[in-house]
């Protein structure tokens, strides 16, 4: 199978994120700001980026004290008009968000870079940490389902001698991939649904590369290919070919 294509006339991709993690000697909102003058005609609709941490003090013999948690602005969402695609201005990366339908690699990683380009423009962030995608897939098993085997190979294993129809459930494994210096966090999990006819089944792969990259460097670009592949490889691997015929 072709890994620059997408091999489904119906991918049951609902959300695609492509993010880039910088540094910074200096940045402000005002900077980050800047970056919707280069890309208004497309993304018109600017949102504030809240960031919420919590704490919690720890006093002997007493119970742990929640502190008030802190509500930052930490960067901009810029929206298109159909709310489809996000660029995110961070004060710590970009990222770009494509919501369903997902048309392309291609497409989707040509408009990345073209916000990129803008983002780097404006902001000069002194160097890369880190690139990563994510996708979250929505496939809709049809029910009834007597074992989730027939359709998801990667998914947590019930003990013989338990019943195995599992009504709900949350997974998550890490697994690193050595030759490219990747990390894929698989997580798994099913949405309830007063639909009777499928169960959706939620499959989330987030893959990454921690390394330093110059910001106009082409070898971004080949990471995230790299990123590419093994999420596919992921994806691929770990459903059946009933499953398969879904997405046709």
């Amino acid at each position: 199978m072709n890994n620059n294509t997408v091999p489904f006339r119906n991918p049951p991709i609902t959300e695609a994120l492509l993010d880039i993690r910088v540094n910074f000697h200096e940045i402000n909102l005002e900077r980050l700001a800047l970056v919707q003058n280069e890309i208004n005609a497309q993304y018109p609709i600017k949102k504030e980026r809240h960031n919420w941490q919590g704490q919690l003090q720890f006093n002997p013999g007493n119970t742990p004290e929640i502190m008030s948690p802190i509500n930052e602005v930490d960067g901009y969402l810029f929206i298109s008009k159909d709310s489809k695609q996000v660029v995110q201005a961070r004060k710590d990366g970009f990222t770009f968000n494509k919501l369903k339908p997902y048309l392309s690699w291609e497409d989707f990683s040509a408009q990345a870079k073209i916000s990129w380009q803008h983002y780097i423009k404006m902001t000069r962030p002194v160097n890369v940490g880190r690139v990563a995608l994510r996708y979250i897939n929505r496939i809709e098993i049809p029910l009834p389902l007597e074992n989730f085997g027939e359709y998801i190979h990667t998914i947590p294993v019930v003990a013989p001698g338990i019943p195995n129809s599992i009504s709900g459930f949350f997974f998550q494994v890490v697994i690193p991939h050595p030759d490219i210096k990747a990390t894929a966090i698989i997580t798994e999990t099913v949405e309830k649904t007063n639909d009777k006819g499928f169960l959706p089944f939620i499959f989330d792969i987030d893959v990454s590369i921690n390394n330093i990259f110059q910001t106009d460097s082409q070898d971004i670009w080949e990471a995230f290919e790299k990123l590419r592949n093994f999420k596919n490889q992921i994806f691929l691997k770990s459903i059946t070919e009933k499953t398969q015929e879904l997405f046709k």
